[in-house]
């Protein structure tokens, strides 16, 4: 993050941002009713205006700028901001930023769908390269309990837009996330949705508490074990024509990182050999 940035805490960003300059077009959530995610909950979504954005930018000493190559926009959806307004905020990061190659924002179901292929077009031409998106299931069911408000097939629909739009997409789902309710379907699901859309990255994250106690009561969580089991599940039905499959978290009990299909065989040994090391040690296990 930036110190000269008067940040409206909490502050998310994907692990892969890291390094990026984090400019909170958003504050919060647009959707904030997943029942399983307590990120946003402090805070209520509004947008901010571009003029004071503007001015944000301008106290960057002039010095830094030209370091400057990666920009992530936030909170918890950057892509629901208005089209015009975020199409003149892209071309004045470019102007104010001479170095600038890339900027990230996450995306939600709803910000793609006010999105037309010709905006996502211009967009990228604006030098948004890279949506973040959270399918978290591509089981139905298991997207009705949690919240999502939208279904896999909707879902597959608004990002294969951001695909034909030239967007490279980053694709989370979460293990555990269905509980021992609908696990093996919730693994089979989301490795089929997987599949059918190939996404350039493919991320997995493992259900925590934080937020969300409401939801854990309402499934029956997962044991470590159970988690691994699915874990293996989905990355043997993985089939992708061309997706970097990482799950290297810091809520994963498996880390996993590599390219498919070329690496898929040693990705689904090595977790076929992290379940058969789990079973050695019952009481982690269960």
């Amino acid at each position: 993050m930036f110190p000269f940035f008067a940040y409206d805490e909490p502050v998310f960003r994907p692990p892969a941002e890291a390094f990026s300059l984090i400019l909170q077009a958003t504050i919060g959530c647009s959707h904030n009713r997943c029942r399983f995610c307590g990120m946003y909950k402090s805070k209520r979504f509004r947008l901010r205006p571009l003029p004071e954005l503007l001015e944000e930018l301008e106290a960057v000493p002039v010095r830094h700028r030209a370091g400057l190559r990666r920009l992530f926009l936030g909170d918890g959806d950057g892509l629901i901001y208005p089209q015009g307004d975020l199409e003149r905020l892209l071309a004045a990061l470019s102007e104010i930023f001479p170095n600038l190659a890339r900027v990230a924002a996450y995306a939600s179901p709803a910000s793609l769908e006010t999105k037309s292929v010709a905006e996502l077009e211009r967009l990228r031409t604006g030098k948004l390269r890279l949506l973040y998106f959270g399918l978290e299931s591509g089981d139905d069911k298991t997207l009705e309990s949690a919240g999502k408000g939208f279904t896999a097939e909707e879902m597959l629909m608004q990002c294969r837009k951001a695909q034909e739009a030239g967007i490279k997409l980053s694709v989370t789902a979460i293990l555990g996330l269905a509980g021992k309710q609908r696990s093996a379907e919730h693994a089979a699901a989301t490795a089929a949705w997987i599949n059918a859309l190939s996404p350039r990255y493919f991320s997995l994250l493992t259900l925590i508490r934080g937020g969300n106690e409401d939801y854990f009561s309402f499934i029956e969580p997962l044991a470590n074990g159970a988690i691994l089991e699915e874990a293996l599940a989905l990355v043997t039905a993985l089939e992708p024509r061309a997706t970097i499959l990482r799950s290297d978290h810091v809520s994963n009990l498996l880390h996993l990182s590599g390219s498919y299909p070329k690496d898929r065989e040693g990705i689904i040994a090595q977790a076929r050999a992290a379940l058969a090391e789990g079973r050695r040690h019952p009481g982690w296990f269960n």
